[in-house]
């Protein structure tokens, strides 16, 4: 069984939507630790990391909010190295996707220190390639991956110590759905291997991860998976910030998770973008829980 810390970021700044902010207590609320105590995991609750509101900040969006991200970042960053060095196995909860730039950027440095590498499995249904010089939008929550690989702001890059925190081979994104022009570009620029949800309907879950998990474990000592719920169709999952029609079934989802932990190379999780006030009766959260609970060995027989 594992050692779990979960670790709460309850950061909205870099979403277009409020109320994702509140998605680690939705996801406290729907029994997490329970759920995973249930299984044999030893689970900790470490708390949540400080995260100015918009409210404090008072200035500015999208873009503007890219320093106060990058020192949220940087904190959970320095969090879940320990928890790693510790010998734990960090479940970040969101709060939106540009946590992903310090969770995994985290996780690195700690394999770095024993000269390992880490592999990234990035399930959602956008790529997060933008830039802040190629972002329409501004929002930094489109922005993780690419940051995580090198490209884009120094201050968020250089969060990872040796940087960049992954190698381009060693990330593939699983169930994109919904990218601009700008990170088709920055897809073939940067050498990240995409699985569509059009690979997907034509492959198969099944087949789709495998190819993924043997990619990103090639020449890598651990796996970090980073699982946005909007990779869930929106109307198994509703609860999410940025929904996109034609995402994973209920089961699919499921099969996803069930595989990670067939890996036996998770060392890391994120569980984000979870949105309460979008959300039916905590719905998404519930299945949020139901997700990690197949992501650490709950099986049908």
């Amino acid at each position: 069984m594992a050692a779990i810390s979960i670790l709460g970021v309850p950061l909205d700044l870099g979403a277009a939507r409020r109320g994702v902010e509140m998605g680690p207590s939705a996801v406290r609320l729907a029994q997490l630790a329970s759920r995973l105590e249930q299984l044999g995991h030893d689970v900790i609750d470490t708390g949540d990391v400080a995260v100015p509101t918009h409210e404090t900040l008072r200035f500015g969006a999208g873009i503007d909010y890219l320093p106060t991200i990058t020192a949220v970042c940087h904190e959970v960053a320095q969090r879940t190295a320990a928890i790693v060095r510790d010998g734990r196995i960090p479940l970040v909860l969101g709060g939106d996707h540009s946590l992903g730039a310090g969770s995994v950027a985290g996780v690195a440095n700690a394999l770095a220190e024993r000269n390992q590498r880490l592999g990234v499995l990035w399930i959602d249904a956008h790529a997060d390639l933008n830039t802040p010089e190629s972002t329409l939008s501004g929002n930094v929550h489109g922005m993780p991956v690419a940051h995580l690989l090198g490209h884009g702001d120094p201050g968020m890059v250089g969060i990872a110590q040796p940087g960049p925190a992954v190698r381009p081979e060693h990330v593939v994104i699983i169930g994109a759905r919904d990218l601009d022009q700008a990170e088709r570009a920055n897809a073939r620029a940067f050498g990240v291997t995409i699985y569509t949800m059009r690979d997907i309907d034509e492959r198969g879950m099944r087949a789709v991860l495998a190819e993924a998990i043997a990619k990103v474990s090639d020449g890598t000592d651990g796996l970090h998976v980073s699982l946005d719920l909007d990779f869930v169709d929106p109307q198994e999952a509703p609860g999410v910030g940025t929904p996109v029609r034609g995402g994973a079934t209920y089961r699919e989802a499921h099969l996803a998770m069930e595989t990670m932990w067939d890996t036996g190379r998770v060392v890391s999780m994120d569980l984000v973008e979870v949105n309460p006030v979008l959300d039916r009766f905590n719905h998404t959260a519930e299945l949020a829980v139901g997700l990690m609970a197949s992501a650490f060995g709950k099986r049908i027989i």
